[in-house]
């Protein structure tokens, strides 16, 4: 019951026929057979890119962010927190 028995695959082969015509199943399968190797060599490129990116060079260090916190201890702000009109 799991899989396909020859006689499935018999009548799908014939779906297959009488919907798209014994003329237009080789062209399909063309086309298809042609997106699929353009899409395997997009893939390939894809992956020698991000090798390539990864290997050239050292990424520079963050950055860090600048604080817009209040102190606790003093109770004052920044002066960008008290331009920002943005509640926290």
């Amino acid at each position: 019951m799991g899989g396909l028995q020859p006689w499935h695959w018999v009548i799908v082969i014939a779906v297959f026929v009488l919907l798209f015509g014994a003329k237009k199943l080789p062209d399909a399968a063309r086309s298809l057979g042609k997106s699929m190797r353009i899409f395997k060599s997009e893939i390939k490129e894809m992956q020698s890119e991000s090798k390539s990116d990864s290997t050239e060079g050292v990424v520079p260090p963050a950055k860090p962010i600048a604080s817009e916190r209040v102190e606790p201890s003093t109770g004052q702000s920044t002066p960008e927190q008290s331009s920002d009109k943005r509640p926290a």
